[in-house]
This record gives structure tokens, C-alpha cells and sequence, in this order.
């Protein structure tokens, strides 16, 4: 995201293509009357997956006619854009602070871009963890974070909101690191345990560049390597998205 204050967005049903729209007046971002620039979900700064923008313009050109809209079906379209809201707001990150206008309540609230809540302001604080780490050590979560210390995938407080297969493949990666190291002690061989340490960095490394891609390009993700077996065990690449930097 090439914006280094927040971004503000509305999301709102108006008929158009695009139900994004942009503040004309960069500091009036609480003012929903004055978000009247559309904003294109081909923008490149966005980055909208296909689906995502897909589900977007969907869920705008759907909109119920003001004539023809019963309670029910203008209910079912506001949570409708909820969902899709709350996609594109994980997608974004902190970078862009995403506001959600229920058009049945005629409420408009931010939307947290990491546990999905909604709130009346939006501080731009980031309640959640922005740059990780993969680090392999014994005894400790694959996962940290200054200031948030180490941790496990399905931690709720991180809101990675990884798929069950990713967060299963770290367990186990963690759990072989403490394991690997164990039968080195009692063995009192470094030697013979070379392979599994080389073993484990390469899986380490794509289980890195998996949860990069899985949180999107709203936080960065750095492979720290492993701890333990040699030095050329300890690296740092960074990604950001599925781009690497």
C-alpha cells in the first residue's frame, strides 16, 4: 500500500460498479456526506483479489430499489455487504481504514480489519500484531512479534484467521523442532541430526511465505530460520503479501 497515513474508505451500496468511495476532504474522514469519490476496484493500491472485487460489485449493483424494498430483503443485503465488507477490510490491513453504512440501521461504522468487530471510531491504532516473525525454537510459538511476544496460529488476540491446514502444518513444525532437539541431546550427536535441522529450515521457509500469502499484504512476514543446528540455520526474508522484499 503506497499510502503512509490511513487510508479512508466507505462501503456502500449506491448502484454503482464500485460501492467504495473516498472522503473529497482528507480530513472530514468522519463525515460520511462528504465520501462522493468513487473509488475503482481495479485501483492498484488496493490490490483486490478477483473474487473479492467480483463479490464488491456484486453486492453494489444488487442493491433493492428504495420502491421495492421490503424489510427482509434490504436486512439480507446489509448483512450480505457486511461479509463482503469485513473481506475486503482483512484484505487492506491497517493501511486502510474500511467504514461499513448499514442502510437499514443508517449507521455507519469502521470495521476492525483484524477480529472483525465494528466500532463507532476508527483510531487507526492497530489492535493486532503488524509484523511477524517465523522462528524456529525450541519450547516456544513458530510465531512473535514485538511487543506481543511469541505465540501460535490460532492465537484469537493475533486475528491471522489462517486456514486449519496452515495452522496444523506450524503445530507440527514447532512441535518437530522440540523434538529433533530432544533426541540430539540425549544423543549427544549434532552431527547426525544435520539433515533434519536442513529439513526443517526449508519447511520453515514455506511455512513462512504460506502465512504471508494467507494474511495478504496488510502485514509483513519475516522467516527468522531456526535457532538451533548450525549458523546457516538463521536467515531473514521478508514478504508482504506474496511479494517479497
Amino acid at each position: 500500500m503506497a499510502h503512509e497515513e490511513t487510508r479512508h474508505l466507505l462501503v456502500q451500496s449506491r448502484g454503482e460498479p464500485s460501492p467504495l468511495y473516498e472522503s473529497y476532504l482528507e480530513w472530514a474522514y468522519d463525515d460520511i456526506d462528504t465520501y462522493t469519490g468513487c473509488v475503482p476496484l481495479d485501483d492498484p493500491e488496493l490490490g483486490l483479489p478477483a473474487d473479492l472485487a467480483d463479490a464488491l460489485r456484486a453486492w453494489s449493483l444488487s442493491r433493492p430499489s428504495e420502491d421495492s424494498a421490503s424489510p427482509p430483503s434490504l436486512s439480507e443485503h446489509v448483512q450480505q455487504g457486511l461479509v463482503v465488507a469485513r473481506r475486503l477490510a482483512r484484505h487492506l490491513g491497517p493501511a486502510v481504514a474500511v467504514r461499513y453504512r448499514d442502510e437499514r440501521h443508517r449507521t455507519s461504522k469502521w470495521i476492525c480489519w483484524g477480529c472483525d468487530r465494528l466500532h463507532e471510531e476508527g483510531d487507526g491504532t492497530p489492535p493486532h500484531p503488524l509484523h511477524i516473525d517465523v522462528d524456529g525454537e525450541f519450547k516456544f510459538g513458530p510465531l512473535r512479534s514485538d511487543g506481543f511476544g511469541d505465540f501460535f496460529p490460532d492465537d484469537p488476540t493475533a486475528a491471522l484467521h489462517l486456514s486449519d491446514g496452515l495452522v496444523a502444518a506450524l503445530y507440527a513444525w514447532a512441535d518437530g523442532i522440540n523434538t529433533t532437539l530432544n533426541l540430539m541431546i540425549g544423543d549427544r550427536d549434532e552431527a547426525k541430526y544435520d539433515g533434519a535441522w536442513q529439513r526443517l529450515f526449508r519447511e520453515g521457509m514455506d511455512l513462512a511465505r504460506q502465512v504471508a500469502h494467507e494474511i495478504g499484504p496488510g502485514r509483513t512476514v519475516t522467516y527468522k530460520g531456526l535457532a538451533h543446528g548450525s549458523l546457516a540455520m538463521l536467515t531473514s526474508v521478508t514478504w508482504q503479501g506474496d511479494r517479497e522484499l
